[in-house]
């Protein structure tokens, strides 16, 4: 009997080694790639923006919306506390000053309980968030009265001087920064521009792109998103270059007393989308991040600085825009043109 225990210890002995050995193997393989593919999206910041006086604060359009059934499930919780320490201790690895995080007041509860979580723990870990508000998608003649919902409660809840985490507030020269995601919606942007100005400390407006003429007057600059040069090409190969040079330009030239915010990508694919229209724009292997990326410097320097650079996205899987994980590079050998998101 005690040859068969002796040699049964030993057994499960053996087992018990070979099952941590196991963990350790899985654990090493599943953090290892995520953790290169990180320090690519860290390195390319460090390589393009420098920490001059004239180089912008790198910031990231964040998507609060996962766990929500109407999202794919993407392994996490935008409610997990835990989630978000760990998102916020990433993008500061990364270089990335703020979370901008998509926001519709209290058309969306589940976004709003997410950005008030993420406003707290940003507090907390000396980090910075913004509200992108996006505009009413229904012509239904309450975009207004939705968008003057949402400000007061952005003022009250988030901005204002008795909104709790509001230091993590991203501000621009003593004032917070609220960005724009217009839709078809008719938002009578007058209106707002007029109840703002009533807020201890008038926010910066930020709209994307070009706003419609009769409201040019009621925003103080605009930025940059995710958009093809001249369409999107079956193929994916147009990144976005002649876009940029539009945006920069127009900006410096049209708008030279306007905030501008450039925008950086690492690519598109919203073939995960509910929404898909089947828009591809090719990743080359990272080239489309560093290109979009380092595309200001031939407009701003330290004379003419550009304040923001706005990263699109941190985590939008649903498009294929994410950095969250890093950048996909390609092995050499590869296809180039056909390693894409």
């Amino acid at each position: 009997m005690r040859v068969r225990d002796h040699r049964k210890a030993g057994s499960n002995f053996e087992m018990k080694r070979f099952q941590i050995l196991l963990l350790i193997l899985i654990v090493v393989a599943s953090f290892i790639p995520s953790g290169c593919n990180q320090a690519n999206v860290r390195q390319a910041i460090e390589k393009h923006i420098s920490e001059t006086g004239g180089s912008p604060k790198i910031v990231a359009d964040y998507q609060p919306w996962f766990g929500d059934r109407n999202h794919i499930d993407v392994g996490y919780n935008s409610q997990d506390p835990a989630v978000i320490r760990k998102q916020i201790a990433q993008a500061k690895n990364m270089g990335i000053y703020a979370f901008v995080v998509d926001w519709y007041g209290d058309r969306h509860p589940f976004l709003d309980r997410s950005y008030a979580l993420m406003q707290r723990i940003a507090a907390q870990e000396t980090f910075h968030v913004a509200l992108m508000y996006d505009e009413t998608q229904e012509d239904n003649g309450q975009a207004t009265d939705d968008a003057l919902e949402a400000f007061d409660k952005a003022y009250g809840h988030y901005i204002g001087p008795h909104a709790p985490g509001r230091e993590a507030y991203l501000l621009y020269q003593g004032r917070p920064v609220i960005f724009i995601f217009p839709k078809r919606g008719n938002t009578n942007w007058d209106q707002v521009r007029q109840m703002v100005k009533g807020w201890e400390s008038p926010p910066w407006l930020i709209y994307k792109d070009e706003p419609p003429p009769k409201y040019t007057q009621d925003f103080d600059g605009q930025y940059a998103w995710v958009h093809p040069g001249h369409g999107w090409a079956p193929d994916g190969s147009d990144w976005g270059q002649k876009y940029l040079e539009r945006f920069y330009l127009k900006m410096k030239t049209k708008y030279p007393d306007r905030i501008a915010v450039g925008t950086a990508w690492p690519g598109f694919n919203d073939s995960k989308a509910s929404w898909s229209l089947n828009r591809h724009m090719d990743s080359r292997c990272g080239k489309t991040f560093e290109d979009t990326l380092r595309m200001f410097r031939r407009y701003y320097d330290e004379s003419h600085p550009l304040p923001f650079l706005l990263i699109a996205t941190w985590n939008d899987y649903e498009e294929g825009t994410a950095i969250e994980s890093g950048l996909i590079r390609c092995d050499k050998g590869e296809n180039k043109k056909g390693a894409g998101m």
